[in-house]
């Protein structure tokens, strides 16, 4: 075997447009981080690992076949709702949240399992009851939803059980949940408003008060949000350029290597950098809803489409509550922010969506 059947093997089930997105993005992080972190090549050589690690892992799962990625639906979230139990029975306790359990070999976070197996689960569900869909099978996949939703929120951990939630209520809404319901859902979760807020932990509440007047507490809860929509502002059209930016380099900007790391892209690229860099990711979703429309089978169309609306998500709720639109809730930039977990889930939803293209595309050729 050549190098080049060697190549033709090893890309075949890998979509090359998606890629190109993808390795832009990754690109940018790695440049960016290297201003973020003032030139520390340990963390520029973690995310190097983390990028490899988080591409691996894509490729398996893009050379998974389609009927596999439906017999691991049952059995993933099935073992992902045991670790979440057992988190909230024996997990470790850090900052306040039990998220972490140790599992001997290694501690592992179970609420990112799920941000793959609940879409997972509730689209092989649909897949198994399309000819006879009713209500009633709107209802169960709503249940399968609440469960770990439930348990994460307990921990707490509202980032992520924002995340799982929106992930499997587009499996719901793709899978034809009626306006009518979504519209009676709004109004129920409008009304129930006052008794969510008081089931919120202090700092929950204090962080969506902060959305409002973030200089109520400027040097305390406030000054993520106030420093975050400072280094936004201050990059003007053009930016202050490349390893200039003053919030940044003068440590006034928190988390700039992960939450944050949107506010240094900003301050250093301005408007201008930040058009490119949501053309990278309309790029990214564009394609994801390509491979949408195109897929031959309910579970893969409700699996891809979920996939694609979730990325979005990450980037709208990160994007806005650096910019001081929405709550400060924890949730890291897609492929930007440094990290190796939300990476890795990430890049194993889009080895599901190259599985489902390049599978498909053989099946028709």
């Amino acid at each position: 075997m050549n190098l080049r059947q060697i190549k033709q093997r090893f890309m075949l089930h890998l979509d090359p447009v998606l890629l190109y997105g993808l390795g832009a993005l990754m690109f940018v992080s790695l440049v960016l981080l290297y201003s973020a972190s003032d030139g520390s090549w340990m963390r520029i050589l973690g995310q190097v690992v983390n990028i490899l690690v988080a591409f691996t892992a894509l490729w398996i799962v893009a050379n998974m076949p389609l009927h596999w990625l439906m017999r691991i639906a049952v059995p993933m979230y099935v073992a992902g709702m045991a670790l979440l139990i057992g988190v909230a029975l024996f997990g470790d306790i850090s900052h306040g949240a039990r998220r972490w359990l140790n599992i001997g070999v290694a501690t592992i976070q179970p609420s990112e399992l799920m941000k793959i197996a609940v879409p997972l689960m509730m689209a092989w569900y649909f897949e198994k009851h399309e000819a006879t869909l009713t209500w009633r099978n709107h209802f169960i996949a709503a249940v399968l939803l609440a469960m770990p939703v439930a348990l994460i929120v307990r921990q707490p951990d509202l980032g992520t059980s924002i995340l799982i939630a929106a992930s499997g209520f587009y499996v719901l809404f793709l899978a034809g949940l009626s306006w009518r319901v979504m519209g009676a859902l709004f109004v129920g979760a409008l009304a129930s408003a006052p008794f969510a807020w008081g089931m919120l932990h202090d700092y929950q509440r204090h962080r969506i008060m902060m959305l409002f007047d973030p200089s109520q507490d400027a040097l305390g809860k406030g000054y993520h949000t106030i420093q975050g929509m400072i280094a936004v502002g201050s990059g003007g059209f053009l930016g202050k350029g490349y390893l200039n930016g003053t919030q940044t380099h003068l440590d006034f900007l928190p988390e700039r290597t992960t939450d944050f790391i949107f506010a240094v892209y900003s301050e250093e690229f301005g408007f201008l950098g930040n058009l490119i860099l949501l053309g990278i990711y309309i790029f990214i979703i564009g394609r994801g809803f390509i491979i949408t429309a195109n897929a031959s089978t309910y579970f893969t169309r409700l699996m891809a489409g979920s996939i694609t609306l979730t990325f979005f998500t990450y980037t709208f709720v990160n994007m806005g509550m650096v910019s001081g639109i929405l709550p400060v809730v924890g949730v890291p930039l897609p492929l930007l922010s440094y990290g190796g977990t939300s990476m890795l889930t990430l890049m194993l939803g889009f080895g599901v969506l190259m599985s489902i293209h390049t599978h498909q595309r053989l099946v028709k050729t």
